[in-house]
């Protein structure tokens, strides 16, 4: 199944793994899509039955007017997996993708077993900082904005080397109405006293040189979640699954065998 069509929303999704077998969904980040995890799921082992999906507006899912409201992207997540039967899913969530999770798994925790939290919080910004960059969507548009997104993406050796490019060229690809939606949607979330309740396991990891979400930040949220784990990537930015995946997927399969959520060859 390449996409997947909702009453509002067609999402493209991409099916990895063994189906059947202890399920992972992935969520992306603002302005990417869901390649964002190219690297680190070939990391994981074949056992597992992973789904990595485009948020509405991003990548090859359709792209419905703004604004967006945060709980229709968590509504996106809860259909996606319930259209493939998964249950007690541990669900991998990146800056607004992390904030997905945080929602999700306060709905749905007959769906979420686990969350990894990565590079996120449950308030990010602040309203007039998001209302201040959906006005530079419409004003610059986002090739206007990649060179300061790259600065708060990524190291400085990554973003003096070629191999930004192809993140640079997908942000400034991201449909403009995507990109403002989601950003409409982040300023109007603030997840501090559902995130304070969640009881479940959890993975919070933060990248020492993020401009985006602060580790100072991310580690806060860790302390929100009793018994939550806490890691920082050092040498990586807000994306630390591109820049250092070796990292990430050693943490994530650290977190999957401590839950028992890997399949028995690789447990």
């Amino acid at each position: 199944m390449d996409c997947i069509a909702f009453d509002d929303v067609t999402l493209h999704v991409k099916e990895d793994g063994t189906r059947g077998g202890p399920p992972v969904v992935f969520s992306n980040s603002l302005g990417t899509d869901l390649r964002l995890w190219d690297d680190v799921v070939a990391r994981l082992p074949k056992g597992l039955h992973i789904l990595r999906y485009d948020k509405r507006g991003h990548g090859l899912s359709t792209c419905p007017p703004a604004p967006y409201q945060m709980g229709k992207l968590i509504h996106d997540a809860e259909r996606l997996i319930e259209a493939y039967g998964l249950k007690e899913v541990v669900f991998v969530g990146l800056s607004i993708g992390g904030m997905i999770a945080q929602g999700l798994a306060a709905k749905r925790l007959d769906l979420v077993r686990a969350v990894v939290l990565s590079n996120t919080a449950p308030k990010i910004g602040t309203r007039a900082l998001w209302e201040e960059r959906i006005a530079q969507v419409a004003s610059v548009g986002l090739e206007g904005m990649s060179d300061a997104i790259m600065q708060r993406w990524f190291s400085r050796p990554f973003r003096e080397s070629a191999a930004v490019s192809p993140w640079r060229r997908m942000v400034e690809t991201t449909p403009a109405a995507g990109y403002a939606g989601c950003s409409h949607a982040i300023a109007g979330t603030d997840f501090y006293a559902t995130t304070g309740a969640l009881r479940l396991p959890a993975q919070v990891i933060a990248g020492d040189a993020d401009g985006s979400t602060p580790p100072d930040l991310v580690q806060e949220l860790a302390t929100l979640i009793p018994g939550a784990r806490y890691d920082l990537i050092r040498g990586a930015g807000h994306l630390p699954c591109v820049e250092k995946p070796d990292e990430f997927a050693a943490i994530l399969m650290r977190f999957l065998r401590d839950i028992g959520h890997l399949p028995e060859e690789a447990a």
